[in-house]
């Protein structure tokens, strides 16, 4: 099938690459004249693991294709995804410029019926925008459906390849068969393509993110709970995850939630209730929660060493929001290595992936870098780990209490041992242990 797909972006760039490694014959647009040049290239703009190995393979095998000019792949496509962001506005709401903007540069380039598809996170009624958009700019017919993304940073690939489900959200049945037609190789173990209406469609993507954040904002909730009552978090996790009717995952205590889909996502179904006269009580405690666990880190560090940090030093284990990915989006480690700085102490941080995203948009110079983790311990007066990245869970300890000028470790992942570190001579705070 020959597709085209507006925005290369992390979903657009994932989902062109999937669909060119199934076969189809895939035009990727952009306006970003610089970012195109880099993707003919090979080169990727995001990490994700496996997807510049599938980008390059496909673009050598001339599947794939990037351009700047919508006349060079929207006239010959049989479906166009629109995969361009979708900010939030100062009010939470999702910004729909880019995605009208991108609705009628498609109008102005049909050439015969085309599927458009809106592949972007956006707020219920945004379908009727997007074909009004394209109205405007053309005589061609055409259709509309949703088709959220349902894409875990870190483990994209293998979501698009092998999805749990496929949301269609449709009003015509030839646009419905195009959809299937092109995700049949994806769901060939029997997982299912589900038909709905496009509202349903669109809203499903908000309440399945709004689910899951309400999930870790309870557990970090209950994790409070547990430090003021001496009963631990894990043991909590694992005897309520046993219950099959709440099942284990999504139930990891932690410092909070970010990354680019949960915050805004969250925000955007909060507004779009308000906006039909529903307050959403419980999202705006998920918030609430979220951004108040975000600064618990700091707060049992200055418990620890006192308010004024002045002279201290603190080595930081992970910047991005989740390991897998360099996206630093909403990421805990920006509150709390900005609490630290405000407090007046030194940071030294190590991250695999996430430290040029660091230093370019968010702490600069103003805090150390080091490429190797075990330098950030030299004369630290504790160890900080907030990202869980797989290479931080079985460190030398006897290296890394040599190395620091007192043995603290502060987890905000909850990955190590309290008792194995006590005995180790640690002292250690987790997130309610």
């Amino acid at each position: 099938m020959r597709i085209a797909v507006v925005g290369t972006g992390y979903v657009g760039l994932v989902a062109g690459t999937c669909f060119a490694e199934s076969g189809n014959d895939v035009v990727c647009i952009d306006i970003d004249a610089e970012k195109v040049g880099k993707l003919k290239a090979g080169i990727v703009p995001i990490y994700e693991p496996g997807l510049e190995e599938l980008l390059r393979r496909n673009v050598h095998d001339g599947r794939l294709t990037f351009t700047t000019d919508y006349a060079a792949g929207v006239p010959r496509a049989q479906v166009v995804f629109i995969a361009v962001g979708t900010p939030p506005g100062e009010d939470g709401s999702a910004d729909l410029k880019h995605v009208l903007a991108a609705a009628r540069s498609i109008g102005r380039n049909l050439a015969s019926y085309t599927v458009v598809v809106d592949k972007s996170t956006v707020p219920v009624g945004t379908a009727e925008r997007v074909r009004a958009a394209i109205a405007e700019t053309t005589a061609c017919e055409f259709d509309v459906v949703s088709n959220p993304e349902f894409l875990k940073e870190g483990a994209a690939i293998d979501d698009f390849l092998k999805p749990d489900r496929v949301v269609i959200g449709s009003e015509s049945q030839r646009a419905a068969e195009v959809m299937d037609e092109l995700y049949a190789p994806f769901v060939r173990t029997g997982n299912p393509i589900l038909h709905m209406d496009i509202p349903s469609a669109e809203l499903t993507k908000y309440a399945a993110n709004a689910m899951l954040a309400t999930r870790i904002s309870f557990m970090n909730e209950i994790a409070n709970i547990c430090t003021a009552v001496g009963a631990k978090i894990d043991s909590v996790r694992r005897g309520i995850g046993s219950d099959a009717r709440i099942g284990s995952r999504f139930l990891f205590a932690g410092i909070g939630y970010g990354g680019s889909c949960f915050p805004k996502d969250v925000q955007a179904i909060v507004r779009t209730a308000e906006e039909r006269g529903y307050d959403f009580r419980i999202l705006k405690a998920v918030e609430e929660v979220n951004r108040t666990q975000k600064r618990l880190m700091v707060d049992r560090i200055q418990g620890r060493f006192g308010q004024d940090l002045r002279g201290r030093r603190f080595a930081v284990w992970g910047l991005s929001f989740k390991p897998n990915t360099d996206d630093m989006r909403e990421a805990p480690a920006i509150d709390v290595i900005g609490g630290l700085l405000d407090a007046g102490a030194r940071v030294v941080a190590y991250d695999p992936e996430a430290i040029a995203e660091c230093r370019r948009h968010h702490f600069g110079d103003r805090i150390e870098y080091t490429d190797v983790p075990m330098a950030a311990l030299k004369q630290a007066d504790a160890l900080v780990l907030l990202t869980e990245w797989n290479e931080f869970r079985r460190p030398d300890f006897d290296a890394v209490k040599a190395a620091l000028k007192t043995p603290v470790v502060f987890d905000g992942r909850n990955i190590y041992s309290r008792g194995t570190l006590e005995k180790l001579g640690f002292e250690y705070f987790g997130v309610g242990s």
